[in-house]
């Protein structure tokens, strides 16, 4: 594999609505490029980058993938990255390395949901943009009015660098508005064009358009807008450095046309990346800190700097192990070579390196400043991570992913799969940042966390796969609690008399109710010793157990006080035992006498939706007993801030995506308990009879 220079390379992330045919594109670029051998096809299962078993059947991307195309002096890196809603924190994590994006938009749809999104995602990351129309050849596809609705989205500097010759299934080739020449392309789906003048039933058409990009080229930059007074136009060789700059600062969004699958537009959308993006050099510098939180170290992108790499995704392989993708910020990193992971600490050594091409790995001697490549068996090393000389310490800031938007409860379906299954999500964790994995301490139930329902089944899917585990899913419980809303006052005695020795204790409690979120507060109020002093412990623990066992419904009660300020023992007869259901039925008895109550978790809920949303959002809201907390316009949306009940959340994510047509997000967090109305804990009371009587009969 031949070494790139940094200036040669360019890393370009194609991003989008679902289904705008992004991995077709990709492996028709491959094709076109000679990287290999057939043009794959994503409905075969034969794309390059949707490689994964999970991919191949549901004929979707699900995570990023890498693939190259050496073009003429330049190594183009693809970042293909999935375009469905629930799996957009793998486009954002692989924005992160890509110098400039191509928004792939569908040519009968237009602009959708994702395509804002992702839109949304290159601004934040600063990255220059060309705009794909793709499918080209499809039954109602048009340029025109896809244009019209890509500028109403993103303004005035979206602008075309192509016009389409044919229509629909007539589709064949492109114009070219820098050169003016027409792009024709063969049948036979090999991607290579033959060049002609421009048909002349076209050509009006495509001479104002040319006459509309020179006037947007030369609009900033001062030295070519005079250029255009005097002459009237700009000439190609001006004109071609002043588009690559107008692009690379984003003043200006280039259009193209292709069509993946019959292979049309491929070498001409080549020769514009290699052309018109910006190489990572192009970028100047990059920033980080000289270690976590410490201070502000700017480095610049250039094989002469101390080496440095940042780890933007991992692979849990069953074979291969951990494989890490990685980008060259700075320096050259050599095979074989000891790097320091300057977050965690420890060394590395980076045995093997390679390029990828969606699954397979070819091996380089090095990587330049700027590339990307991948390397597998680290030890430590994971996702954000950073590698370099110790040296010159520089690691990258923490990308912030949404946080997950929907939990189920997991269990393993045969027994002997449980101590596999912590391993395997571990192996898991580490390849998806949004997936999370945790115990619930009240319920007793392991919880997995993701960002909608088909997030979390691909993951079940994954174990089963991979790992040869399988599980079934269910909704969570909520963890309710009990506390108590007056004050009690009862005496438990536990008597027992047998043959020997009899078991004795007897103690008098008061219980008061506490703020909420106190939790639980043992009073020791025994004078003249009443009780024993080493008794008193096992009074404690009684109360503890039988609070944890609750009173209306089975869920633990908290925030109350017990007071213990009488008692009565005997000199053989007690013990600790005794003491200890002693305590528990004082305990029963005085929730008999305490209003008690059940507590439910309030979430603190954020949503944002396209304004127009606002006010149904609002009303559902109202439904699921929220209560709204304020409003703001950001941008074209509206957050909406509320708290509302964990029990009408569980469903909320597939209901605000049909609420909204997919277009709203929402985050939530624990924010505090509160009382249940009776109507609906008087049916959760009912709902735990039947359980609690099955316990007893066992």
């Amino acid at each position: 594999m031949k070494i790139y220079e940094g200036q040669n390379v360019r890393n370009v992330a194609l991003v989008g609505h679902g289904d705008t045919g992004k991995t077709q594109l990709v492996s028709a670029l491959l094709y076109t490029a000679g990287m290999v051998n057939r043009l794959g096809k994503v409905d075969d299962g034969t794309s390059v980058t949707d490689y994964d078993e999970e991919e191949i059947q549901r004929k979707f991307s699900i995570s990023a993938a890498l693939a190259y195309a050496e073009w003429g002096k330049t190594k183009i890196n693809f970042i293909d990255t999935p375009g469905f809603n629930i799996f957009l924190h793998e486009t954002e994590a692989a924005l992160v390395v890509a110098d400039a994006a191509l928004l792939v938009v569908h040519a009968v749809a237009g602009v959708e949901v994702q395509t804002e999104k992702t839109w949304g995602f290159c601004e934040k990351y600063g990255l220059p943009r060309v705009l794909v129309v793709n499918q080209m050849d499809r039954d109602r596809a048009s340029l025109e009015r896809t244009l019209e609705a890509l500028r109403s989205a993103f303004g005035r500097p979206v602008i075309p660098v192509q016009l389409p010759v044919g229509e629909e299934k007539g589709f064949r080739g492109v114009i070219d508005l820098v050169r003016m020449k027409a792009l024709v392309y063969e049948a036979s789906g090999s991607g290579k064009a033959t060049e002609s003048s421009i048909p002349a039933e076209l050509a009006d058409d495509a001479t104002q358009a040319h006459e509309a990009l020179v006037e947007m080229v030369a609009e900033g930059n001062d030295k070519l807008m005079e250029e255009f007074f005097d002459k009237g136009t700009i000439p190609v060789e001006d004109l071609v450095p002043g588009l690559k700059q107008a692009v690379s600062e984003r003043r200006l969004y280039p259009v193209v046309a292709s069509a993946g699958l019959p292979n049309i537009g491929s070498d001409a959308l080549l020769h514009f990346i290699a052309d018109y993006l910006p190489s990572p050099l192009d970028r100047g510098e990059v920033e980080g800190l000289d270690h976590e939180g410490g201070k502000v170290v700017k480095r610049k992108i250039a094989d002469d700097q101390p080496v440095s790499a940042y780890v933007f995704k991992t692979v849990a392989d069953p074979f291969a192990g951990r494989v890490s993708y990685f980008k060259v910020m700075s320096g050259v990193v050599k095979n074989e070579a000891n790097l320091t992971n300057l977050t965690r600490g420890g060394t590395e050594r980076l045995s093997h390196i390679a390029v990828i091409q969606g699954k397979a790995h070819n091996p380089v001697a090095e990587l330049r400043a700027g590339d990307l490549g991948v390397v597998a068996k680290l030890k430590d090393t994971l996702t954000g991570d950073a590698l370099g000389d110790k040296s010159a310490p520089i690691v990258y800031p923490k990308i912030k992913l949404a946080e997950p938007a929907i939990s189920f409860a997991i269990e393993p379906k045969s027994r002997g799969d449980e101590d596999k299954l912590s391993t395997a999500i571990h192996r898991m964790l580490e390849e998806d940042l949004l997936l999370r994995f945790s115990r619930d301490p009240q319920t007793k139930e392991f919880l997995v966390s993701g960002s909608g329902q088909q997030h979390v089944e691909v993951a079940v899917s994954k174990l089963k796969r991979r790992f040869n585990i399988e599980v079934t899913l269910k909704a969570p419980k909520v963890p309710y609690r009990e506390t108590i809303r007056a004050r009690a006052d009862a005496q438990g005695k536990h008597k027992k008399q047998t043959g020997g020795h009899g078991q004795y204790g007897e103690c008098k409690i008061k219980l008061e109710p506490l703020v909420r979120g106190a939790g639980f507060e043992f009073v020791n109020d025994i004078f003249g010793g009443a009780i024993p002093r080493n008794f008193i412990p096992a009074v404690e623990k009684g109360i503890i157990d039988a609070a944890s066992k609750g009173y209306l419904a089975g869920y633990p009660v908290v925030d109350f006080r017990v007071i213990l300020y009488d008692g009565s023992y005997h000199e053989v007869d007690s013990s600790e035992i005794a003491f200890k259901l002693a305590g528990s039925k004082a305990f029963k008895k005085c929730m008999e006498q305490a209003k008690a109550c059940l507590l439910e978790p309030i979430m603190n809920v954020e949503i944002t939706v396209p304004e127009n949303y606002a006010g149904d959002i609002m009303g559902n809201l109202n439904g699921r007993r929220g209560r709204v907390q304020g409003m703001d316009a950001k941008g074209g949306s509206t957050v909406i801030k509320a708290q509302v009940p964990l029990s009408e959340m569980l469903t909320y994510a597939s209901d605000l995506t049909s609420m909204t047509q997919g277009r709203g997000t929402y985050a939530m967090d624990f924010s505090h308990y509160d009382i249940v109305p009776q109507p609906i804990a008087d049916k959760i009371v009912q709902a735990h009879k039947p359980s609690a009587a099955e316990e007893e009969e066992e």
